[in-house]
């Protein structure tokens, strides 16, 4: 796998809507599309998924492109890569950034899978030839809510997750349930919530929710064993699984029944598939989670989603979902509530230039 460049590309877009959690609301979406190619002028495809400002981790824009061009882009060029895992395990060397790594890393598969004459599904030994949807509801009003539901489900969505707080929560699922009682549903809580709202936790058990996600500290483990034993709705966990490790003491603990999976979020596809591999031997559903991304990084979701143990559906939605026009072609579609696996080489979607040159912020060029 000898690289001859790397291309770190910054966009923006605006959402179609703003998407809305008690954390803030996000109207405009900024990210890297990393492009590296080897001497042959083949390329793969990745994407940083860190937000603009430290919201969701405390990742950005700004500290990723700083990571991939000060560190990791040079570790890179110091070390001979023949297949991305090696670059996955080379990037362990530095502490946490796991946007940033995941940006390159994911780059790096779908390079790899096209030098294979491999869909990237194939490489990662997923089964599935279609991966069934779930959408986010993320309003402030239960008229809002209720109005994308039905937009959605007509649309074919096989499952809807809706963001609560303390604020909107009790109240908020039962006009939902009134109105949806077999609906599947699961509800966010972004860790709005503390073990002094045991009993607030609790009264929503009779929803009958798919699952509660992330309900405590962000990176809290052991609190959430607590309110495991607790409830009896099944919690899933977001943010606090940040690596395997997190994952198999998360499921020694009994802190969870159900995890999410987030390739910028642990680090890349090498570190995702290991925890999708150990929650499969143990039982634990896991599902693909999203993060207003952009095409790049669904089209790795679609792929990674192939895996045998992800039986939830997820957070890859269809690209008119956040866009007017994605950045890559085909367009992600949901029909009858699936997307199709890609068959072709790499991640199998390609890169929209008119649209990445006309949402370019930035672009900057290493060569090895």
């Amino acid at each position: 796998m000898k690289i001859a460049q790397v291309e770190l590309n910054v966009i923006q877009m605006p959402l179609k809507s703003p998407f809305l959690t008690h954390l803030g609301a996000v109207t405009h979406r900024e990210g890297i599309i990393v492009k590296i190619m080897d001497h042959d002028g083949c390329f793969g495809l990745g994407e940083g998924v860190a937000f603009s400002t430290p919201w969701y981790t405390e990742e950005t824009v700004a500290t990723s492109l700083h990571m991939m061009t000060d560190i990791l882009i040079p570790l890179l060029k110091k070390s001979s890569i023949q297949r991305p895992e090696e670059a996955a395990l080379l990037f362990k060397s530095i502490r946490r950034n796991y946007m940033a790594k995941a940006a390159l890393e994911t780059a790096l598969w779908d390079l790899y899978a096209k030098q294979s004459y491999s869909p990237l599904s194939a490489i990662l030994n997923g089964t599935r030839k279609v991966i069934a949807s779930g959408v986010v509801v993320a309003t402030d009003s239960t008229a809002n809510a209720l109005h994308q539901i039905e937009q959605y489900l007509e649309e074919g969505y096989q499952r809807i997750k809706v963001k609560i707080n303390p604020q909107q929560d009790y109240a908020f699922l039962a006009e939902i349930r009134k109105v949806y009682p077999e609906l599947p549903i699961m509800a966010d809580a972004n860790s709005a919530y503390t073990l002094t709202d045991i009993d607030r936790l609790k009264a929503l058990d009779e929803f009958n929710l798919l699952m509660i996600e992330q309900p405590l500290a962000y990176d809290d483990i052991i609190e959430h064993a607590v309110l495991q034993k607790e409830i009896r709705t099944p919690i899933c966990l977001d943010e606090s699984i940040v690596s395997f490790d997190d994952a198999r003491k998360a499921i020694e603990l009994g802190s969870c029944q159900v995890i999410n999976i987030k390739v910028g979020r642990v680090g890349g596809l090498y570190e995702a598939k290991q925890i999708h591999d150990y929650c499969f031997t143990h039982h634990i559903p896991v599902w693909c989670g999203g993060m207003i991304e952009f095409g790049i990084s669904r089209a790795h979701n679609i792929a990674l989603a192939s895996l045998p143990g992800f039986t939830i559906p997820g957070d890859i939605s269809a690209s008119n979902r956040f866009w007017e026009e994605d950045i890559i072609l085909p367009e992600v579609q949901v029909e009858n509530g699936l997307i199709k696996v890609q068959d072709e080489p790499g991640i199998g979607f390609s890169l929209n230039d008119k649209r990445l040159k006309e949402t370019l912020l930035s672009t900057r060029t290493y060569r090895f």
